[in-house]
């Protein structure tokens, strides 16, 4: 039998720092590491690991949240504030989330929950230790949020710190303000970038296939199922999911999608046995989570499960410095792709693009541009050519049903609104829906409800 390797002088190892008061679990972890190609140092109190902090560099901290001399989470409140580039997760006793997610918002990288499944220790120490060796490496061509206004260069530091971190990500913003860009962003800046990201419209999946679509299917598991398929989860594995318009998610996918960010384990339809999944979830809206909640619409656990960092993208009108720049670069890609020269916009147009207010956000910006290109004769864009409504006011300016009760205001609103984006589209109503931040569905029974006809 080969003698056990001493671990401790092999300097040439990255180093992980695991705290836990019990023994057995400490064993557990540092041969785990080991395996890996990893030297771990083992404290079982926080005095014990803030004096291995000090003395010692490491590429990642695991640390239980129960220990003899206090919780793990002033741990990670300690490593945050005087070590910021140091990775660290926790260790949860089963079922306690509230602990898990209280630890995400104080600045962990992840969370394991005991019993610890090796696979998922794995899976995490993998992308925690790949974030150092990624600090400077230059990304190029993938996903950008263009702009210089105080805004939008919040909004990008935000996203790069988030980038660091495996808790879930809640974006917020008006409809055409770039939710999936920036979680295209935070994808792209963190460890899972060599993996996939998986978009999802929640809006868009039939009611009766949502789970099947999410979780996947065995062979025989309903009619027409004739082999196995992964779902969104497994797809993602390794990667990031973004459910995109998550509060159009019926409430039994909501207990369903609760489960799975719990537990990090999903069941096909038809299995008897879960699988584990190592996905990190980034969800949008651009409806008022805290509004559906207050209304039992939403339910509350989710969206605290989701909603561990909030980004909140800025509408168009925070950021009317940087309209020139945004159509630059749009004209100079919808020129490109038409195989046409790049048109100048006169100062004229560019003053009427800026007092614009844009409801629908950097979206509507594109289309204006679009269909201003696909018309325009010579080399130069005039206010003319861009065809904007005249007349348009702020959004929170309402002008609408003065003096009309309330919900009879509401609804005079939301026809203009919808006939405004049917004109915009020519009657196209699946373009109308994303034009205005709806499902189909959605904006087919608003038009039955309101008596708008095609």
């Amino acid at each position: 039998m080969s003698a056990k390797p001493d671990r401790r002088n092999r300097s040439d190892l990255r180093r992980v720092l695991v705290v836990d008061d019990e023994a057995d679990i400490r064993e557990l972890l540092d041969m785990t590491l080991a395996r890996m190609g990893l030297a771990a140092d083992c404290a079982a109190t926080v005095t014990e690991a803030e004096k291995l902090l000090a003395a010692n560099t490491y590429s990642l901290c695991l640390t239980d949240m129960r220990l003899p001399d206090g919780e793990g989470l002033s741990l990670v409140r300690f490593i945050a504030e005087h070590i910021p580039e140091l990775p660290i997760a926790v260790i949860t006793a089963h079922g306690s989330m509230e602990n898990a997610v209280l630890a995400l918002k104080s600045g962990a990288f992840d969370y394991l929950s005991k019993p610890v499944s090796l696979d998922q220790l794995r899976a995490l120490v993998k992308s925690a230790i790949d974030l150092p060796m990624r600090e400077d490496v230059k990304r190029t061509g993938g996903a950008e949020l263009v702009g210089e206004a105080a805004a939008m260069t919040t909004v990008r530091a935000l996203l790069e710190r988030v980038a660091r971190s495996q808790a879930p990500v809640y974006v917020v913003g008006e409809s055409g303000s770039g939710k999936e860009l920036a979680a295209r962003l935070v994808h792209q800046l963190g460890s899972r970038s060599a993996a996939q990201f998986v978009p999802v419209n929640c809006g868009a999946i039939p009611e009766n296939l949502m789970e099947s679509e999410f979780f996947g299917y065995r062979k025989g598991a309903f009619t027409g199922a004739e082999a196995d398929r992964d779902g969104f989860f497994q797809a993602a594995n390794g990667g990031t999911l973004f459910l995109d318009e998550v509060a159009d998610l019926p409430l039994h996918m909501q207990v369903k999608l609760l489960r799975v960010v719990q537990e990090k384990r999903v069941r096909k339809v038809g299995a008897t046995a879960e699988e584990p999944v190592d996905v990190r979830i980034i969800s949008a809206t651009h409806q008022d989570l805290k509004e559906m909640v207050a209304q039992g619409r939403f339910r509350q656990d989710l969206f605290y499960r989701l909603n561990v960092i909030e980004v909140r993208m800025p509408p168009l009108r925070e950021c009317r410095e940087d309209i020139p720049l945004l159509a630059d670069r749009i004209l100079e890609r919808l020129a490109r792709t038409a195989g046409r020269p790049v048109p100048s916009l006169t100062p004229a147009a560019l003053d009427a693009l800026k007092e614009y207010p844009f409801p629908g956000n950097v979206r509507e910006l594109e289309n204006v541009l679009e269909r201003t290109l696909a018309l325009l004769v010579g080399d130069y864009i005039d206010v003319t050519d861009l065809n904007l409504s005249p007349g348009t006011t702020e959004p929170d300016q309402p002008t609408v049903g003065e003096g009309l009760p309330l919900q009879e205001r509401l609804d005079q609103a939301e026809k203009l609104a919808i006939q405004d984006a049917l004109d915009k589209t020519h009657f196209n109503r699946t373009a109308a829906a994303r034009l205005l931040g709806v499902t189909f569905r959605s904006l087919r029974y608003r038009m039955e409800r309101l008596g708008l006809k095609d």
